[in-house]
């Protein structure tokens, strides 16, 4: 059944409402309020950018994106990516139910485990209702969702201790990792967004309209985090909420915003699994991922996720830059090929870039000069390759 530009707007709008969002943005108030809506925007024009343009090739090839990466990596190495796609998004339905749990219990005080338990149960059922029945739910907690977090805004910026003119006295946060914190989160969904945008009526709208709504709600929750921060001198979520005086709402807030984004990183993962078994379930593997990502919030300590988003950054931001630039620019197709060893040593080189620039900090961040030296890369070497075929 074929999506709605609105449904998609949708989608976003909860994948951009979450607690890991406001706990992000929570990250730059050493920057102090200016500073850190600059790093907040600047990042997210890249990161929404990318967003835009590998969601759109999803949407004109009808294809999911795991499936996409073929036409630069081959079979083999589209299933490469899809398996370290699974890997992410398992990492990231467990960070994201931790997360969650944690903060429901420094509200109701009670045991985590069981929030978690909660929260994982939840999720399964967004699964199972299915991506394309799921949009009068959907609609009523975003609903929910929206009143919430304005309420919040409200506390934050135009109650008495307002924030708007805070300004922190120390950086040990330096602009360009700020700007860089700001593209990773767009940037960890960039091997997602195809998986929805692949079966919108209208591609090129449906991906404009998810990109614009990720863009605007999920600038509104970095900025409501480092706010938030900045009022409270904390960035225990919990704690936010409750000197904001929020508590009922707060619990909301929290399970809600966590199940809306999470369920797209597990259904997600089902999706990259058929990618490499085409006969496979998504939404058995979709409730397997939730899951395991439940266990994992109720055994594991998933505290930091900082070193979590610059790794998904060094692997996917090279692998994206070279599938845009086959699709846009160089026109290569290797689908049908087992794999495609020059593109893989292209995206290895674009790897380790990421990680040598990561020593040094570049004001527009690190993605972005990565992404466009492996882009000019891969053209320069598709025109040797042509040049090489036609003699």
């Amino acid at each position: 059944m074929a999506t709605s530009t609105f449904s998609n707007s949708l989608i976003w709008f909860g994948a951009g409402i979450s607690i890991a969002e406001i706990l992000t943005g929570s990250y730059f108030a050493p920057l102090g309020f200016s500073k850190g809506i600059a790093a907040i925007l600047i990042g997210h024009v890249i990161g929404c950018a990318l967003l835009f343009f590998t969601g759109y090739i999803g949407g004109r090839l009808r294809k999911s994106s795991m499936e996409t990466t073929r036409i630069s990596f081959g079979k083999i190495g589209g299933s490469f990516f899809a398996l370290l796609n699974i890997l992410q998004l398992v990492g990231w339905t467990g960070i994201m139910i931790y997360d969650g749990s944690i903060a429901t219990k420094g509200i109701v005080n009670s045991a985590s485990w069981v929030w978690a338990l909660v929260i994982g149960a939840l999720i399964v059922l967004w699964i199972l209702i299915g991506i394309t029945n799921i949009g009068k739910l959907n609609l009523l907690a975003m609903t929910a969702l929206f009143i919430l977090t304005l309420v919040l805004c409200k506390v934050i910026f135009f109650g008495k201790n307002a924030v708007v003119a805070m300004e922190s006295a120390g950086e040990s946060l330096s602009f360009g990792a700020a700007v860089e914190l700001a593209v990773a989160m767009p940037l960890s969904w960039l091997p997602l967004i195809s998986d929805y945008t692949k079966d919108s009526k209208k591609p090129f709208a449906a991906t404009l309209a998810s990109s614009l709504t990720y863009f605007a709600v999920s600038c509104w929750m970095y900025i409501i985090g480092m706010g938030a921060a900045l009022l409270t001198g904390t960035s225990d979520i919990a704690q936010i909420m409750l000197k904001a005086g929020l508590g009922i709402p707060a619990l909301v807030i929290i399970v809600l915003s966590t199940v809306t984004t999470t369920f797209l990183d597990a259904f997600s993962a089902g999706v990259s699994f058929t990618a490499i078994f085409k006969d496979a379930n998504t939404k058995i593997i979709g409730t397997v991922v939730a899951v395991l990502g439940t266990l994992s919030a109720i055994f594991l300590p998933l505290d930091n996720i900082m070193d979590f988003l610059y790794l998904i950054g060094s692997v996917f931001a090279p692998m994206t830059a070279i599938l845009i630039a086959d699709f846009f620019v160089t026109k290569n197709e290797s689908s049908k090929k087992k794999i495609d060893l020059v593109r893989i040593a292209l995206w290895i080189a674009g790897f380790i870039l990421y990680r040598i620039l990561m020593k040094y900090d570049i004001p527009c961040g690190n993605s972005l000069p990565d992404m466009a030296i492996t882009f000019v890369l891969t053209i320069l070497v598709s025109g040797v390759q042509s040049k090489v075929k036609s003699k």
